[in-house]
């Protein structure tokens, strides 16, 4: 059931109540988690936070808390799922759902007792009529079966009713085939596609209705939203949308905050929209961030020599001299910094790339620390999935939880040294990838990293993997001739776990500016699963993100060639 009035219905709920909070390992949903945490810190509402990395986990945790527990919130979790039917809890456990998955399953749509959806009906859903899909079961002896009833009347008339209920009873189950037929191609057409919608984070409207939010808990919420940019989860549309109404409530604040004698504080927070470049460019050498950053490489096509050649003429037409360009971003001439932004745009034009700079949000932390929400995603993301310690899942949670304290800079450096390797690291495979011809092309793109290739370990990691993908097709969008192989899906998979011999399986919509970003990958993994007995794990929240066995590859991938083409 949907929440239409979340103070009233969710929150004046749970204030009083002991809570479990589920939630999943992405950086949108510990942004929301933070901002969860900050209003129940506020109502000292008693909480307990379980990480959760997929559907098994999910069902673990679950089991181990259902005892204590009567509320439970998931956070980007659970709704396109049957959630009753997956986790069979008491009938007294109420589930919150603030989810970005779609589609919503259509059980938890209309189950108006135990799950209660906190997610935005603005978002185009499209649920199907409750008449479409479900229907109550008619009794069938309703008009048969009478027999036994005045047996003393003649026979010929008995015979005559029979025969009326008999043809009552063929057109019921005639008119039941044709429902479930119908029903069937109403769930198709509803569940085919997997996308997102509003970011999880965006429950920073319930810390404003509240009259409790801060800075903090929006700074929070442009980073859930910025998230789900930087990993390609929403259209243009909607992050120019949904950035619109960020920059309101962020104009609120700093209007609030003019007169306050502490805005000039060391330990003020002071938020900004900017018109900003892409890519970590402040924590970095201007030259680094232009070569590992996804939008200039592969504009420029730097894995070639005719790429580095475009580059240094670039730069020459911006008229910096290769030592600043080459140094530390916060070193460089104050003169050249200045207007910098205004240089690369201008000779960005030339060279075709009209947008180099984005619509997003800046941070100060006092004097000395700016952050773009960009850099915070992927410092964060960095420290999720850090494959550099064996350290366990839930470490790199909490280590990525605290990155997003303005307490924990020291953390957050670190996952910006970490983002750096990584980004490096997806650079030099995509290179790798384009100049070795490892894509194989069909009714799909297909790339498989061997065991062996540098950094592979990186990319057992699903938001790794994602940004691999999504930098990968870009440059063979990029670098082909062929007009045909520009409007393909892209699917790859790396080795996951060389003990239990499994690989992890990723696809991806086509490359373009107009994509609704709608993935049918979790339909077709299924299906290519189930023909050919493939032995896979769809345990990822992401349908379009699947563990398999290496030996059932092969199959699996001819039976998705003969299902696609």
């Amino acid at each position: 059931m949907f929440i239409t009035d979340i103070r009233k219905d969710f929150y004046e709920v749970v204030v009083n109540q002991r809570v479990a909070l589920l939630v999943s390992s992405d950086i949108d949903a510990l942004c929301a988690c933070k901002i969860l945490q900050a209003l129940f810190h506020c109502d000292q509402v008693q909480y307990t936070l379980v990480p959760v990395t997929g559907w098994q986990d999910l069902g673990t945790a679950f089991m181990e808390h259902k005892e204590q527990f009567q509320y439970f919130v998931l956070i980007n979790c659970g709704a396109n799922v049957d959630l009753l039917e997956t986790l069979q809890p008491d009938d007294d456990s109420i589930f919150f759902i603030c989810d970005t998955h779609r589609p919503v399953d259509v059980v938890n749509v209309y189950n108006d007792t135990q799950v209660k959806l906190l997610i935005k009906q603005d978002d185009d859903l499209g649920v199907p009529s409750y008449d479409d899909i479900f229907r109550d079961e008619e009794e069938d002896g309703e008009d048969s079966g009478n027999e036994s009833d005045g047996g003393s009347e003649p026979s010929g008339k008995r015979r005559r009713f029979d025969e009326g209920a008999v043809e009552r009873r063929i057109e019921r189950q005639r008119a039941k085939r044709e429902w479930e037929a119908r029903r069937r191609e109403v769930l198709f057409d509803y569940e085919q596609y997997e996308y997102h919608g509003t970011s999880a984070a965006m429950d920073f409207e319930l810390a404003w209705v509240l009259t409790k939010d801060t800075k903090d808990m929006l700074w929070w919420a442009v980073i859930g939203l910025t998230d789900q940019w930087v990993h390609d989860k929403l259209t243009h549309m909607k992050y120019v949308t949904d950035i619109a109404t960020l920059q309101r409530h962020v104009s609120r604040h700093n209007h609030r905050n003019e007169d306050e004698e502490n805005s000039l504080s060391i330990d003020c927070m002071r938020l900004s929209f900017e018109y900003d470049l892409r890519h970590l460019y402040q924590h970095w050498s201007l030259y680094e961030s232009i070569c590992n950053s996804c939008y200039t490489a592969c504009n420029f096509k730097l894995w070639s020599l005719q790429g580095q050649k475009k580059l240094q003429e670039f730069l020459a037409d911006m008229g910096l001299p290769l030592k600043q360009v080459r140094q530390k971003f916060h070193s460089m001439d104050m003169s050249i910094k200045e207007n910098l932004r205004e240089v690369i745009e201008e000779s960005s034009n030339k060279y075709g790339m009209k947008d180099i700079r984005i619509q997003t949000f800046g941070v100060h932390f006092g004097f000395k620390n700016r952050f773009l929400a960009s850099d915070v995603v992927h410092a964060a993301v960095a420290l999720l999935e850090n494959t550099e310690k064996e350290e366990s899942a839930s470490d790199n949670f909490i280590k990525a939880l605290d990155c997003l304290s303005r307490s924990n800079l020291e953390r957050l450096h670190l996952g910006i040294d970490l983002a750096k390797r990584k980004l490096m690291a997806i650079q030099q495979t995509v290179a790798s990838c384009i100049c070795t011809n490892l894509i194989l092309q069909g009714p799909f793109l297909y790339c498989y990293l061997m065991e062996g290739t540098p950094d592979v370990k990186l990319f057992s990691k699903p938001m790794a993997l994602t940004l691999l993908c999504k930098y990968l097709l870009k440059a063979f969008v990029c670098s082909t001739k062929n007009k045909r192989c520009r409007l393909l899906p892209l699917i790859m998979a790396a080795p996951m776990n060389a003990e239990k011999g499994t690989v992890i399986v990723l696809g991806i919509p086509p490359e373009s500016e107009t994509s609704d970003k709608k993935n049918f990958f979790g339909r077709a993994f299924e299906k290519a699963a189930e023909s050919t007995s493939s032995r896979t794990l769809h345990d990822h929240f992401d349908t379009s993100i699947i563990e398999l066995k290496m030996e059932d590859r092969s199959k699996f991938m001819d039976a998705l060639i003969t299902l696609l083409s």
